[in-house]
């Protein structure tokens, strides 16, 4: 009898330190190892300098780190597919820092 195992049941739950943050920088670094994402925000007070504050390192298996690219590549063209295409900003432009009141 050639029977194949079920699929385990998954239960999510949530550490008692979770937390939840925004980020606009994410630095990757890479090794033979594992891959690492340091996760930031990014802020420009000067044309010249962009100051990066650094919040929170995730290292991942080259396994996870493929299953996430794979996972974002799909999310990323739903969403264009339902918003449109998403644009980056030129590289080596800098951002624009915004005048007048802020709402």
């Amino acid at each position: 009898m050639n029977s194949t195992p079920s699929q385990p049941r998954i239960l999510l739950s949530k550490s008692a330190d979770y937390r939840e943050t925004y980020a606009n920088s994410v630095q990757v670094r890479v090794s033979v190892w594992d891959f690492f994402l340091n996760f930031g925000l990014a802020h420009q007070e000067t044309p010249d300098q962009v100051n990066v504050e650094n919040n929170h390192g995730v290292y991942l298996s080259p396994q996870q780190a493929k299953a996430l690219w794979n996972m974002l590549g799909q999310n990323l063209a739903q969403y264009e597919q339902a918003f449109g295409a998403i644009a980056l900003e030129p590289q080596g432009s800098p951002m624009p820092i915004p005048t007048g009141p802020v709402h």
